[in-house]
């Protein structure tokens, strides 16, 4: 008989409370240091208190890392009881968070550390997944090798707005963020090989570039894995996130589309109006 199954997951995996809740996922909050002090991660601070200080200051956040001796004390909570543990983390090329989950791992014989080579709801996708292998039953170890395979088969891009907090935080040059607002162009911020890089440049208003875009990733469905589409936002009003919604179920009426809002991490990288449409793809 196998042991029982916790799922956990560093809070970049940016899932609701509704489907933390759902599918029993614990959370380990990254920090986010903000005017000088130390908050964690959907717990004392929200994106909205980001986009709020930025606007005060000027100064985006910094985010940091859960620390080894934070980690090995969040899994020996969760295995008081002798469960086992699969744990996913950011991308191991974009934190420190994977390497230090594997080092507290060492002090313990059924934690199980998948790195999802992804960010956002990419990682949330497998966390997700990961649940429902619980569900049927599946051992740990099981879960995190078939989840390190279906990491390869994460789709996981956005679309940016506005080039500013990517250009603050040295991740854009003066000049493309310049001739993004001259020409209106909105990059597809895409996710390959465990690394941001930018895809298409869409160009126009933000809303007909979302359009395209939508169109674009799940026009075609056939390589599609509809079980669970992830439309992520950062911010987005309500308007143009619903209807983005509504044009993913459009083009793909079977899948399970779960809304969520981007966390602290994707926020401060990226800023407000940011948008992505995540999934899976069968090959």
């Amino acid at each position: 008989m196998n042991k029982n199954v916790v799922i956990a997951s560093d809070s970049t995996c940016d899932l609701s409370p509704e489907l933390i809740e759902r599918y029993g996922v614990k959370i380990m909050p990254l920090t986010v240091t903000l005017g000088g002090k130390q908050y964690k991660d959907g717990i004392d601070v929200d994106p909205d208190a980001i986009y709020k200080h930025y606007e005060e200051t000027g100064e985006l956040p910094k985010t940091s890392a859960p620390n080894i001796a934070e980690i090995t004390n969040f899994f020996a909570e969760l295995t008081a009881e002798g469960s086992a543990v699969v744990y996913f983390t950011i991308s191991s090329e974009m934190s420190s968070s994977n390497n230090n989950a594997r080092l507290a791992a060492n002090n313990f014989e059924d934690v199980y550390v998948v790195d999802s080579r992804n960010l956002s709801t990419g990682n949330g996708l497998l966390v997700v997944s990961a649940a429902e292998m619980v569900a049927e039953g599946k051992a740990a170890k099981d879960i995190a090798e078939e989840c390190k395979e279906l990491a390869k088969r994460v789709d996981a891009s956005f679309i940016i707005d506005d080039l500013e907090f990517l250009h603050k935080g040295g991740r854009c040059s003066s000049v493309a963020a310049l001739g993004g607002l001259l020409l209106q162009i909105k990059p597809c911020i895409i996710v390959k090989d465990g690394k941001m890089g930018v895809g298409k440049k869409y160009r126009g208003k933000f809303t007909r570039c979302l359009g395209k875009y939508i169109e674009d990733k799940v026009g075609d469905t056939s390589n599609i894995d509809l079980k669970h589409i992830f439309v992520t936002h950062a911010g987005c009003d309500e308007e143009i996130y619903k209807d983005c919604v509504e044009k993913v179920k459009a083009f793909a009426p079977e899948a399970e589309i779960f809304l969520t809002r981007a966390g602290c991490t994707i926020s401060s990288h990226c800023g407000r109006n940011t948008l992505g449409v995540l999934f899976i793809r069968k090959s």
